[in-house]
């Protein structure tokens, strides 16, 4: 019996074993998909990967996967795993067994916190054994390691901050780009409206002198041939244009 209890815990920790974590296999399958290259993908040798765009991953990917949209909780999760950022001028981790193409070393990625539990228990088992008394440094070993992770979440924090700073000013600034070229086109579209009431005054006074040419009878102008037509025309010409010039401007 004692035997089976043991053959079945050893297949059960061989399984653990190969089977990677749920987060390293769902962020090897982000990096590898062709069709977010532009957000997130490998570097140019695939010994690491970068997060181009850190706003579009939190918003559009991270939810898809891990059920939250915080950046920096994701880069955490990267840190327990042993994943180092490598570049100051973007988001790139690097992990020796997290290379394109060699998806089975995932295997052999375990989490910085197990491992540092497992040394400290058999730390302590070690210094029973030999009676020695603990002193506070496995306690300051303890904290010195949390305060790493809180420097390395505040550091991750402040530069997505930043860069969220940076594309609020850019947008800003393509605004007042567009808000110039606003201004640019209102005028134009002002001076063509000018244009039309300028052209359009002439032909009311040729109209009249038109009017005071032709022949009366008993008192009353008579209409020439073509004449209705072509005021109608004129008509319908001059408030189109007045109509079409006045939506372009709004």
């Amino acid at each position: 019996m004692m035997e089976g209890d043991h053959c079945e815990k050893g297949l059960l920790e061989y399984m653990r074993k190969s089977t990677p974590p749920p987060f390293l296999l769902k962020t090897y399958m982000l990096v590898e998909d062709r069709a977010t290259d532009g957000v997130i993908s490998w570097n140019s040798d695939g010994t690491a990967f970068v997060v181009w765009q850190p706003a579009e991953f939190s918003r559009d990917l991270l939810p898809t996967l891990f059920k939250h949209s915080n950046f920096s909780s994701f880069v955490r999760q990267l840190n327990t795993y042993g994943f180092r950022k490598v570049a100051t001028s973007r988001w790139e981790f690097c992990n020796d067994m997290f290379r394109r193409g060699e998806r089975e070393l995932l295997c052999k990625i375990r989490r910085r916190k197990a491992w540092a539990n497992k040394h400290h228990q058999q730390q302590q088992q070690q210094q029973q054994k030999q009676t020695v008394i603990a002193g506070p440094a496995d306690q300051n070993e303890g904290q010195d390691l949390d305060e790493d992770q809180r420097s390395s979440s505040s550091t991750s924090s402040s530069s997505v901050y930043s860069n969220l700073v940076d594309e609020n000013k850019r947008l800003k600034k393509e605004n007042g780009v567009l808000c110039s070229e606003l201004t640019i086109m209102k005028n134009k579209c002002k001076e063509l409206l000018d244009l039309v009431s300028l052209y359009a005054g002439p032909e009311k006074e040729e109209e009249e002198e038109g009017d005071q040419r032709r022949p009366m009878l008993f008192g009353v102008r008579l209409e020439v041939q073509g004449d209705r037509e072509r005021k109608r025309k004129r008509a319908e010409i001059s408030e189109t244009a007045t109509i079409l010039l006045s939506q372009s401007c709004k």
